[in-house]
């Protein structure tokens, strides 16, 4: 293994999804009668947000807050892999580890970086358990310096309809699957995040979390998360995922929209049924099991067919890119899903 240090690049574009956007998500929950405030519901931080904290006159608790990930994170040894090395530049690492979704921490795009740099991840540990021939707890760190890292630059396309692009570091999660021998049951693996109210402020409140059950819970088929694209990743930028960003273990399925990728993942486990998944228990009739990228089916309140590049700056802007069909991983991937109607599993 090698360090390598790679340049800083960014995009082109300075592009934000519209607030009213995300505020459409958010209002999901008072459609079901969770009877939360308005103030819970309220969007996202906007431009305004991404403006105070990477322009020039970052507020001081802000600027505080990012310099405070940057010191929570570890630099991390890996290699580069051709066929990962997407050829084209990357999300700035200040505005990938700045602007998130982390319902755990808040449901603003803010609420993250703000208060996650207390959440302490030592020690870590992973249950896999199931439907598998050698059940196993996982002690992260120890497992992590065993570990042949990969460097894989990744598009990453949220559900609201922004996009990054991002340079992960993990393994392949088909090794830590194929290293626990999963049984002829196994047709499903579930995924759990850590649930610990203490130091995760969203959990502790629903006015704070947007109304979601905790903890997290996520699903894929068998197939899918034994694809050459799914990465567990343990880092980002050639270093430790810092706390906002799911430290220590996430995971990364770049075909899929973003909130396939559960963070601070703490369960593993394989079952011969379809798992539950978070978003589809709180609005089936918005988010599918599934949750590829597709262009073709769009949310019921807003179009998928275009996507705007979230980088520097983080003014608003009127330009938009086409969303790619499975986010532009047709050609990996299309073969799971031969002869399902994408409308209707989506």
């Amino acid at each position: 293994m090698r360090l390598i240090i790679k340049k800083k690049s960014h995009l082109s574009e300075s592009q934000v999804t519209p607030e009213s956007v995300y505020r459409q998500r958010r209002q999901i929950v008072q459609g079901l009668g969770l009877g939360l405030g308005a103030a819970a519901l309220s969007g996202p931080a906007s431009a305004s947000f991404l403006d105070s904290l990477l322009g020039s006159k970052e507020p001081e608790n802000k600027a505080q807050g990012a310099k405070e990930a940057v010191a929570r994170t570890e630099p991390l040894t890996f290699s580069q892999p051709k066929a990962y090395q997407l050829q084209v530049p990357s999300t700035a690492e200040r505005v990938a580890t700045s602007y998130n979704n982390f319902y755990e921490f808040g449901a603003d795009k803010s609420d993250p970086v703000r208060y996650a740099q207390q959440f302490n991840t030592k020690p870590w540990t992973i249950t896999i358990s199931g439907e598998v021939d050698k059940p196993q707890t996982i002690d992260v760190w120890a497992w992590l310096e065993k570990q042949q890292l990969e460097e894989r630059i990744y598009r990453h396309r949220c559900v609201e309809a922004w996009s990054m692009v991002i340079p992960w570091l993990g393994v392949p999660l088909a090794s830590i699957i194929k290293a626990a021998s999963p049984n002829s049951k196994a047709k499903y693996v579930a995924f759990e995040t850590l649930y610990d109210p203490k130091q995760m402020r969203g959990q502790a409140s629903r006015f704070v979390g947007g109304g979601i059950e905790y903890p997290y819970v996520e699903g894929l088929r068998l197939d899918e998360a034994m694809h050459p694209l799914a990465l567990l990743a343990v880092g980002m930028y050639g270093k430790t995922l810092p706390p906002q960003n799911g430290a220590p273990v996430r995971l990364v399925l770049p075909w899929k929209y973003g909130f396939k990728g559960i963070k601070s993942i703490v369960r593993i486990h394989l079952t011969d049924k379809q798992p539950p998944t978070t978003w589809n228990k709180l609005a089936a009739q918005e988010y599918g099991f599934y949750a590829n990228v597709n262009p073709k089916v769009d949310h019921p309140r807003w179009s998928q067919a275009t996507e705007r590049v979230i980088a520097e700056g983080g003014l608003f802007g009127s330009e938009r890119q086409p969303t790619l069909m499975f986010n532009g991983y047709e050609d990996e991937v299309a073969s799971l899903y031969q002869g399902m109607d994408l409308r209707k599993f989506y």
